[in-house]
Protein backbone atom coordinates (compact mmCIF):
# COMPACT_ATOMS: atom_id res chain seq x y z
CA UNK A 1 0.00 0.00 0.00
CA UNK A 2 1.21 3.51 -0.89
CA UNK A 3 2.40 5.57 2.06
CA UNK A 4 -0.25 9.02 2.52
CA UNK A 5 2.33 11.66 2.31
CA UNK A 6 1.98 15.42 3.52
CA UNK A 7 3.00 17.21 0.05
CA UNK A 8 3.50 20.96 0.22
CA UNK A 9 2.98 22.14 -3.10
CA UNK A 10 5.57 25.54 -4.05
CA UNK A 11 3.81 27.63 -6.37
CA UNK A 12 3.59 31.31 -7.31
CA UNK A 13 1.29 33.84 -5.66
CA UNK A 14 -0.46 34.48 -8.79
CA UNK A 15 -0.59 31.04 -9.73
CA UNK A 16 -2.91 29.43 -6.71
CA UNK A 17 -6.03 27.56 -8.47
CA UNK A 18 -9.13 28.47 -6.65
CA UNK A 19 -10.13 25.67 -4.97
CA UNK A 20 -13.89 25.40 -7.18
CA UNK A 21 -13.35 26.85 -10.33
CA UNK A 22 -16.25 29.67 -11.59
CA UNK A 23 -18.16 28.59 -14.73
CA UNK A 24 -16.68 31.77 -16.44
CA UNK A 25 -13.09 31.27 -15.41
CA UNK A 26 -11.58 28.98 -18.24
CA UNK A 27 -9.96 31.73 -20.20
CA UNK A 28 -8.08 31.77 -17.10
CA UNK A 29 -7.35 28.25 -16.78
CA UNK A 30 -4.03 28.14 -18.80
CA UNK A 31 -2.89 30.38 -16.15
CA UNK A 32 -2.85 27.66 -13.58
CA UNK A 33 -3.62 24.24 -14.78
CA UNK A 34 0.22 22.74 -14.18
CA UNK A 35 -0.21 23.96 -10.30
CA UNK A 36 -4.30 22.68 -10.43
CA UNK A 37 -3.32 19.16 -12.51
CA UNK A 38 -0.17 18.56 -9.99
CA UNK A 39 -2.77 19.39 -7.10
CA UNK A 40 -5.62 17.27 -8.54
CA UNK A 41 -2.79 14.37 -9.10
CA UNK A 42 -1.26 14.27 -5.80
CA UNK A 43 -4.77 14.38 -4.33
CA UNK A 44 -5.97 11.62 -6.28
CA UNK A 45 -3.21 9.03 -5.83
CA UNK A 46 -4.49 9.81 -1.76
CA UNK A 47 -1.81 12.51 -0.45
CA UNK A 48 -2.31 15.37 1.90
CA UNK A 49 -1.35 18.00 -0.57
CA UNK A 50 -1.53 22.08 0.35
CA UNK A 51 -0.83 25.08 -2.20
CA UNK A 52 1.59 27.53 -0.87
CA UNK A 53 2.08 31.08 -2.82
CA UNK A 54 5.47 32.18 -2.80
CA UNK A 55 6.66 35.54 -4.51
CA UNK A 56 9.48 37.40 -2.52
CA UNK A 57 9.76 36.56 0.69
CA UNK A 58 11.21 32.90 2.40
CA UNK A 59 9.04 33.51 6.08
CA UNK A 60 6.39 31.64 4.21
CA UNK A 61 8.05 28.60 3.54
CA UNK A 62 9.45 28.41 6.78
CA UNK A 63 6.32 29.07 8.39
CA UNK A 64 4.23 26.46 6.17
CA UNK A 65 7.41 24.05 7.01
CA UNK A 66 6.47 24.42 10.55
CA UNK A 67 3.33 24.39 10.86
CA UNK A 68 2.10 21.84 8.78
CA UNK A 69 5.53 19.46 8.49
CA UNK A 70 5.10 17.70 5.29
CA UNK A 71 7.53 14.64 4.29
CA UNK A 72 7.95 16.59 1.08
CA UNK A 73 8.07 19.64 -1.06
CA UNK A 74 6.97 19.19 -4.33
CA UNK A 75 7.87 22.01 -6.24
CA UNK A 76 6.17 24.03 -9.28
CA UNK A 77 7.94 27.70 -8.41
CA UNK A 78 9.67 28.77 -11.39
CA UNK A 79 10.74 32.00 -10.01
CA UNK A 80 11.56 33.99 -7.09
CA UNK A 81 11.54 37.75 -6.85
CA UNK A 82 10.68 38.13 -10.00
CA UNK A 83 13.82 36.49 -11.26
CA UNK A 84 13.78 33.25 -12.93
CA UNK A 85 17.57 32.98 -11.68
CA UNK A 86 16.79 33.00 -7.66
CA UNK A 87 14.41 29.86 -8.32
CA UNK A 88 17.68 27.66 -7.24
CA UNK A 89 18.07 29.79 -4.21
CA UNK A 90 14.80 28.39 -3.02
CA UNK A 91 16.04 25.10 -3.66
CA UNK A 92 19.23 25.79 -1.53
CA UNK A 93 16.54 27.03 0.90
CA UNK A 94 14.63 23.89 1.82
CA UNK A 95 18.21 22.01 1.64
CA UNK A 96 19.56 23.96 4.69
CA UNK A 97 15.81 23.57 6.26
CA UNK A 98 16.65 19.39 5.84
CA UNK A 99 13.45 19.60 3.87
CA UNK A 100 13.24 16.51 0.87
CA UNK A 101 12.24 18.56 -2.62
CA UNK A 102 10.89 17.10 -6.01
CA UNK A 103 12.85 18.07 -9.33
CA UNK A 104 16.68 19.18 -9.23
CA UNK A 105 18.80 20.02 -7.19
CA UNK A 106 20.07 23.55 -6.86
CA UNK A 107 23.67 22.89 -8.83
CA UNK A 108 22.42 21.37 -11.83
CA UNK A 109 19.11 23.87 -11.80
CA UNK A 110 22.22 26.90 -12.21
CA UNK A 111 24.30 25.07 -14.33
CA UNK A 112 21.36 24.92 -17.32
CA UNK A 113 19.67 27.91 -16.66
CA UNK A 114 23.00 29.39 -17.67
CA UNK A 115 22.82 28.90 -21.71
CA UNK A 116 26.21 29.65 -22.10
CA UNK A 117 27.69 27.55 -19.33
CA UNK A 118 26.24 24.87 -20.08
CA UNK A 119 27.87 25.18 -23.58
CA UNK A 120 30.97 25.10 -21.89
CA UNK A 121 30.37 21.94 -20.18
CA UNK A 122 29.04 20.02 -22.69
CA UNK A 123 31.83 21.09 -25.13
CA UNK A 124 34.29 19.65 -22.54
CA UNK A 125 32.40 16.61 -22.52
CA UNK A 126 32.29 16.58 -26.52
CA UNK A 127 28.55 16.88 -26.58
CA UNK A 128 27.45 18.37 -29.96
CA UNK A 129 26.56 21.85 -29.49
CA UNK A 130 26.16 25.18 -31.90
CA UNK A 131 29.51 27.42 -31.77
CA UNK A 132 28.58 30.44 -30.15
CA UNK A 133 29.12 33.68 -28.83
CA UNK A 134 28.45 36.14 -26.00
CA UNK A 135 27.52 39.22 -25.65
CA UNK A 136 26.83 40.66 -22.19
CA UNK A 137 24.74 44.13 -21.53
CA UNK A 138 27.17 47.08 -21.93
CA UNK A 139 29.42 45.39 -24.04
CA UNK A 140 30.58 46.88 -27.41
CA UNK A 141 28.55 44.73 -29.79
CA UNK A 142 30.80 43.55 -32.58
CA UNK A 143 30.63 40.06 -35.28
CA UNK A 144 32.63 37.01 -34.11
CA UNK A 145 34.35 36.20 -37.54
CA UNK A 146 34.43 31.76 -36.39
CA UNK A 147 30.53 31.98 -36.50
CA UNK A 148 29.12 31.46 -39.25
CA UNK A 149 25.54 32.86 -40.48
CA UNK A 150 23.08 32.56 -39.81
CA UNK A 151 23.24 33.29 -36.30
CA UNK A 152 20.38 32.71 -33.75
CA UNK A 153 20.28 35.67 -31.04
CA UNK A 154 19.04 34.54 -27.77
CA UNK A 155 18.74 35.54 -23.87
CA UNK A 156 21.62 33.88 -22.19
CA UNK A 157 19.69 33.41 -18.44
CA UNK A 158 16.03 33.01 -19.36
CA UNK A 159 13.36 30.23 -20.28
CA UNK A 160 10.02 30.12 -21.82
CA UNK A 161 11.64 31.71 -25.61
CA UNK A 162 11.64 35.21 -23.91
CA UNK A 163 13.03 37.51 -26.63
CA UNK A 164 12.72 34.85 -29.75
CA UNK A 165 11.03 35.89 -32.68
CA UNK A 166 11.28 35.18 -36.37
CA UNK A 167 13.47 38.27 -36.38
CA UNK A 168 16.17 36.35 -34.51
CA UNK A 169 17.68 34.23 -36.78
CA UNK A 170 20.02 36.76 -38.47
CA UNK A 171 22.08 36.55 -41.49
CA UNK A 172 24.41 39.54 -41.75
CA UNK A 173 26.45 41.66 -39.46
CA UNK A 174 24.35 44.41 -39.43
CA UNK A 175 21.23 42.61 -38.27
CA UNK A 176 23.79 40.82 -35.48
CA UNK A 177 24.55 43.93 -34.34
CA UNK A 178 20.76 45.90 -33.78
CA UNK A 179 19.06 41.90 -32.77
CA UNK A 180 21.70 41.73 -29.83
CA UNK A 181 20.77 45.61 -28.88
CA UNK A 182 17.51 44.89 -29.03
CA UNK A 183 17.69 41.94 -26.56
CA UNK A 184 20.03 44.14 -24.30
CA UNK A 185 17.62 47.06 -24.54
CA UNK A 186 13.90 45.65 -24.55
CA UNK A 187 14.90 42.79 -21.70
CA UNK A 188 17.58 43.72 -20.11
CA UNK A 189 19.77 40.68 -20.37
CA UNK A 190 22.74 39.18 -21.61
CA UNK A 191 22.77 37.30 -24.85
CA UNK A 192 24.35 34.18 -26.38
CA UNK A 193 24.68 34.09 -30.51
CA UNK A 194 24.88 30.70 -32.02
CA UNK A 195 24.99 29.36 -35.07
CA UNK A 196 21.57 28.17 -36.39
CA UNK A 197 20.99 24.78 -37.47
CA UNK A 198 18.69 24.31 -39.84
CA UNK A 199 16.70 20.87 -38.97
CA UNK A 200 14.21 19.32 -36.77
CA UNK A 201 12.92 20.53 -33.21
CA UNK A 202 12.90 17.62 -30.70
CA UNK A 203 12.46 17.35 -27.06
CA UNK A 204 13.73 14.39 -25.42
CA UNK A 205 12.72 13.90 -21.56
CA UNK A 206 14.69 12.69 -18.76
CA UNK A 207 13.72 11.46 -15.66
CA UNK A 208 15.98 9.75 -12.78
CA UNK A 209 18.56 10.31 -9.66
CA UNK A 210 21.66 7.84 -10.75
CA UNK A 211 19.49 5.27 -13.08
CA UNK A 212 17.47 7.59 -16.17
CA UNK A 213 14.73 6.82 -17.93
CA UNK A 214 14.39 8.95 -21.43
CA UNK A 215 11.08 9.37 -22.65
CA UNK A 216 10.00 8.80 -26.27
CA UNK A 217 11.71 11.72 -28.69
CA UNK A 218 8.79 14.19 -29.18
CA UNK A 219 8.65 16.57 -31.97
CA UNK A 220 7.48 20.21 -32.96
CA UNK A 221 6.25 20.28 -35.97
CA UNK A 222 5.08 23.12 -38.58
CA UNK A 223 2.51 22.32 -40.82
CA UNK A 224 1.59 25.31 -42.29
CA UNK A 225 4.56 27.14 -42.60
CA UNK A 226 6.10 29.89 -44.92
CA UNK A 227 8.67 28.83 -47.40
CA UNK A 228 12.27 29.38 -46.12
CA UNK A 229 11.19 30.47 -42.75
CA UNK A 230 12.93 29.56 -39.54
CA UNK A 231 11.16 26.37 -38.02
CA UNK A 232 11.98 27.47 -34.23
CA UNK A 233 10.42 27.89 -30.98
CA UNK A 234 9.70 31.56 -30.89
CA UNK A 235 6.82 32.97 -28.16
CA UNK A 236 4.56 33.30 -30.00
CA UNK A 237 4.78 29.27 -31.09
CA UNK A 238 5.03 28.31 -27.83
CA UNK A 239 2.62 30.60 -26.05
CA UNK A 240 0.09 31.85 -28.35
CA UNK A 241 -3.08 29.17 -28.95
CA UNK A 242 -4.41 31.19 -32.08
CA UNK A 243 -1.17 31.36 -33.52
CA UNK A 244 -0.44 27.41 -33.17
CA UNK A 245 -4.23 26.64 -34.81
CA UNK A 246 -3.19 29.55 -37.58
CA UNK A 247 -0.06 27.51 -38.60
CA UNK A 248 -0.94 23.75 -37.52
CA UNK A 249 1.88 23.70 -35.44
CA UNK A 250 1.73 21.09 -33.30
CA UNK A 251 4.08 18.41 -31.02
CA UNK A 252 3.62 14.55 -30.62
CA UNK A 253 6.09 11.83 -31.10
CA UNK A 254 8.70 12.13 -33.64
CA UNK A 255 7.91 9.86 -36.63
CA UNK A 256 9.74 8.18 -39.24
CA UNK A 257 13.22 8.28 -36.83
CA UNK A 258 15.83 5.74 -37.90
CA UNK A 259 16.54 3.88 -34.97
CA UNK A 260 19.92 4.54 -34.87
CA UNK A 261 19.68 7.97 -34.64
CA UNK A 262 16.73 7.45 -31.87
CA UNK A 263 19.50 5.53 -29.32
CA UNK A 264 22.20 8.17 -30.63
CA UNK A 265 19.74 10.90 -29.32
CA UNK A 266 18.65 8.89 -26.15
CA UNK A 267 22.36 8.64 -25.08
CA UNK A 268 23.27 12.04 -25.67
CA UNK A 269 20.47 12.96 -24.04
CA UNK A 270 21.28 11.05 -20.67
CA UNK A 271 25.23 12.36 -21.29
CA UNK A 272 23.43 15.84 -20.95
CA UNK A 273 21.62 15.20 -17.51
CA UNK A 274 24.73 13.84 -16.20
CA UNK A 275 27.33 16.01 -17.27
CA UNK A 276 25.14 18.80 -15.73
CA UNK A 277 24.60 17.23 -12.75
CA UNK A 278 20.50 17.02 -12.75
CA UNK A 279 18.11 15.34 -10.84
CA UNK A 280 14.47 14.26 -10.72
CA UNK A 281 13.35 15.00 -14.12
CA UNK A 282 14.69 17.53 -16.82
CA UNK A 283 14.21 18.17 -21.12
CA UNK A 284 16.47 18.50 -23.16
CA UNK A 285 16.34 20.26 -26.71
CA UNK A 286 17.88 19.08 -30.11
CA UNK A 287 18.07 19.50 -33.12
CA UNK A 288 18.01 17.54 -35.77
CA UNK A 289 20.08 18.50 -38.81
CA UNK A 290 19.08 16.90 -42.66
CA UNK A 291 22.37 14.68 -42.54
CA UNK A 292 20.93 13.10 -39.12
CA UNK A 293 23.35 15.06 -37.11
CA UNK A 294 22.47 15.38 -33.38
CA UNK A 295 22.58 18.93 -31.56
CA UNK A 296 21.68 19.84 -28.22
CA UNK A 297 20.54 23.09 -27.91
CA UNK A 298 20.28 23.46 -24.06
CA UNK A 299 18.50 22.03 -20.87
CA UNK A 300 15.44 22.52 -18.78
CA UNK A 301 15.74 21.68 -14.99
CA UNK A 302 11.81 22.83 -14.68
CA UNK A 303 9.91 21.50 -17.78
CA UNK A 304 6.45 22.16 -17.61
CA UNK A 305 4.56 19.65 -15.84
CA UNK A 306 0.72 20.05 -16.60
CA UNK A 307 -0.98 17.12 -17.53
CA UNK A 308 -1.10 18.23 -21.68
CA UNK A 309 2.05 19.45 -21.87
CA UNK A 310 4.95 17.72 -23.84
CA UNK A 311 6.81 16.23 -20.83
CA UNK A 312 4.05 14.34 -19.43
CA UNK A 313 2.38 13.34 -22.95
CA UNK A 314 5.75 11.64 -23.57
CA UNK A 315 5.53 10.07 -20.25
CA UNK A 316 2.26 8.54 -21.20
CA UNK A 317 3.80 7.40 -24.84
CA UNK A 318 6.11 5.49 -22.25
CA UNK A 319 2.88 3.90 -20.16
CA UNK A 320 3.35 6.07 -17.53
CA UNK A 321 0.22 7.59 -16.59
CA UNK A 322 -0.21 10.90 -15.32
CA UNK A 323 -0.76 10.29 -11.44
CA UNK A 324 1.81 7.53 -11.67
CA UNK A 325 4.46 10.43 -13.09
CA UNK A 326 3.56 12.29 -10.48
CA UNK A 327 4.47 9.25 -8.15
CA UNK A 328 7.67 8.90 -9.37
CA UNK A 329 8.69 12.30 -8.92
CA UNK A 330 7.62 12.35 -5.03
CA UNK A 331 9.62 8.51 -5.20
CA UNK A 332 13.08 10.40 -6.47
CA UNK A 333 12.86 12.99 -4.23
CA UNK A 334 12.40 10.95 -1.46
CA UNK A 335 15.24 8.78 -2.38
CA UNK A 336 17.79 11.99 -3.66
CA UNK A 337 20.57 12.22 -1.23
CA UNK A 338 21.83 15.83 -0.61
CA UNK A 339 24.61 16.99 1.73
CA UNK A 340 22.34 17.25 5.00
CA UNK A 341 21.03 13.76 4.41
CA UNK A 342 24.69 12.67 4.85
CA UNK A 343 25.26 14.93 7.77
CA UNK A 344 22.52 14.04 9.22
CA UNK A 345 23.56 10.05 9.09
CA UNK A 346 26.76 11.03 10.63
CA UNK A 347 25.56 12.70 13.68
CA UNK A 348 25.18 10.96 16.42
CA UNK A 349 22.21 9.60 18.45
CA UNK A 350 20.52 11.81 20.75
CA UNK A 351 20.51 10.42 24.10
Amino acid sequence: MRRRLRVLVLMHEDLVPPERIPGDAKHKLYEWRTERDVLDALRELGHEARPLGVRDDLGVIREALTEFAPDITFNVLEEFGGATAYAQAVISYLELMRQPYTGCNPRGLGLAHDKLLTKKILAYHRVPTPRCAFYPVGARVRPVRRLRFPLIVKSSFEDASLGIAQASVVSSPEKLVERVRFMHERFGTDAIVEEYVEGRELYVGVIGNRRLQTLPVWEMTFNRWAEGAPRIATEKVKWDRAYQRAHDIKTGPAQGLDRAVVTRIERISRQVYRALGLSGYARIDLRLGPDDKVWVLEANGTPDLARDEDFAESARAAGIEYPALIQRILNLGLSWRPKWKEVAAAEPAAG
